[in-house]
């Protein structure tokens, strides 16, 4: 009776410890014992058409713009307002990276690479690849030219019959990133590209920010591996590794001190030298980051970019016009000139508003208690940030959903930026890839706009308005047809 007693009392105890919420946290759903929120945040996701829109159900449940959640033991809080979000962003108490078993998942059970770290490790190695990256030509002329070569690749292949652009995009932006890494292209019939781009899709599509059921009962992956997801993402995981590493091992074969012309050679000149926190493993994970970073989003970018010119015939007119008046037909469209054409910026900057294509960012972790809104964070709280929340916000757009370039434009023509336009972040930690994926995504989508009309091809489905869910979101297939103007 006595032990029995004794049980009933270390139960209520640990039931009572799940569901009390720390002083002054952020308002939420009652918090439930053991698995937390998890199930009621994926059956919102599944209901309303994705994560971002079940937390902001929540946030106009509880009329607040920061919401307190919690998976298994780990307390979450999302956030869901510019100002809030411009905190967690540029602050350094939010520059942590959450430390678990999900995290350490993606560089093979260990903390590697860029995006997954903080501290020492993630401060060294973010600040070596911007340096060198800045030395090998990104954000100068170097840079444009080999985007342009790309863009001229990919012009002679368009095809005048039904096609799925992203299938030929996707090749083009990796390339310009595999010739700044590695130094060279990969030529379209190279099984490894066509390898990369599935593993980059399929890893987008197979999980989600919270880092669902795995990361709060790891031990699933003994008893149930590939039912929780474990198998699949292990399994992309060890591929992208393993290609990586083939890359970097190419380049020991050829490494000479004096090779300095891609970022792989400058980084194994720093692991001969036993730099500290330079190896193999770790140069492989910065690899990833930055494909992850730059080539798949602004890939999709530009499907998006494609399909609303289907869509909005209207549109593409203007920015032919927009091109044509800009530009004599033989000269090449330079990013440096962008100004020349500001309504075409307008309608990217309204591509990356109205799309949401990276919905919610990557995690933050509040590396000591603070305070945000009026509301205490604990030590080691996961923030998740909901850029859809502002993109959308009717108190900053109005018609949020409405696709309208002109919001970016003022009554005279010229481009007007937006400080709730916040695609690639702020801060510290902002996206390693913008200024390349600024440069690719303005190029090719002006080159092929300048070039042929974009039509959907007749008989297909018309494009849907509503993507396809992940962590990054892209387009349901659409057949389009590219006809020459010229």
């Amino acid at each position: 009776m006595i032990i029995l007693l004794a049980l009933s009392v270390l139960l209520i105890t640990y039931i009572l410890s799940q569901i009390q919420k720390p002083h002054n946290y952020p308002p939420g759903p009652a918090f439930i014992p053991v698995i937390g929120h998890f199930y009621k945040i994926k059956s919102l996701s599944k209901a309303l058409g994705g994560q971002h829109h079940a937390f902001s159900h929540l946030a106009n449940i509880f009329n607040t713009n920061i919401v307190g959640l919690k998976f298994g033991n780990d307390l979450t809080v999302i956030v869901l307002s510019y100002p809030i979000i411009k905190r967690v962003l540029t602050e350094e108490v939010f520059e942590g990276r959450p430390d678990n078993f999900f995290m350490r998942l993606r560089s093979m059970g260990t903390r590697k690479g860029i995006t997954g770290t903080d501290g020492e490790l993630w401060n060294t190695q973010r600040n070596f690849v911007v340096k060198h990256l800045r030395n090998l030509g990104l954000g100068k002329q170097v840079m444009s030219t080999h985007i342009k070569n790309e863009v001229g690749n990919l012009l002679k292949i368009l095809p005048n019959s039904g096609t799925q652009i992203r299938k030929l995009l996707a090749p083009s932006i990796i390339n310009i990133f595999w010739d700044i890494t590695s130094g060279s292209r990969i030529k379209g019939n190279d099984p490894r590209i066509e390898k990369l781009i599935e593993l980059l899709n399929a890893r987008s599509k197979a999980f989600d920010m919270s880092g669902g059921i795995l990361n709060i009962f790891p031990w699933l992956r003994f008893v149930a591996p590939k039912r929780c997801g474990y198998d699949l993402i292990w399994r992309m995981n060890r591929e992208l590794n393993a290609l990586f590493m083939e890359i970097i091992e190419e380049h020991y074969k050829s490494y000479a001190a004096d090779k300095n012309d891609d970022l792989i050679y400058i980084y194994i000149e720093q692991i001969r030298n036993d730099q500290p926190t330079f190896s193999n493993d770790q140069l492989a994970m910065v690899l990833l980051d930055l494909f992850i970073a730059g080539s798949q989003t602004t890939s999709t970018s530009l499907d998006f970019a494609f399909m609303m010119m289907i869509l909005r015939p209207d549109i593409q007119q203007k920015v032919q016009s927009s091109l044509d008046n800009a530009f004599d037909r033989n000269e090449p469209i330079e990013y440096c000139e962008r100004h020349r054409v500001p309504y075409v910026e307008a309608v990217l900057l309204e591509v990356l508003r109205f799309f949401l294509i990276t919905p919610i960012i990557g995690p933050r972790r509040a590396l000591h208690e603070t305070e945000l809104g009026g509301y205490r964070i604990p030590k080691n709280t996961t923030i998740l940030i909901s850029i859809a929340s502002i993109h959308k916000d009717t108190s900053y757009w109005k018609d949020p959903e409405i696709f309208k370039p002109e919001r970016f434009m003022s009554e005279d023509g010229k481009l007007v930026p937006h400080d709730n336009l916040i695609p690639f972040g702020l801060g510290r930690r902002r996206c390693l890839g913008e200024v390349l994926a600024r440069n690719c995504l303005f190029t090719f989508f002006s080159e092929v706009i300048r070039n042929y009309t974009i039509t959907l091809q007749p008989g297909a489905e018309e494009p849907s308005m509503i993507p396809q869910p992940g962590i990054v979101l892209s387009p349901k297939p659409y057949l389009s047809v590219f006809i020459k103007r010229y």
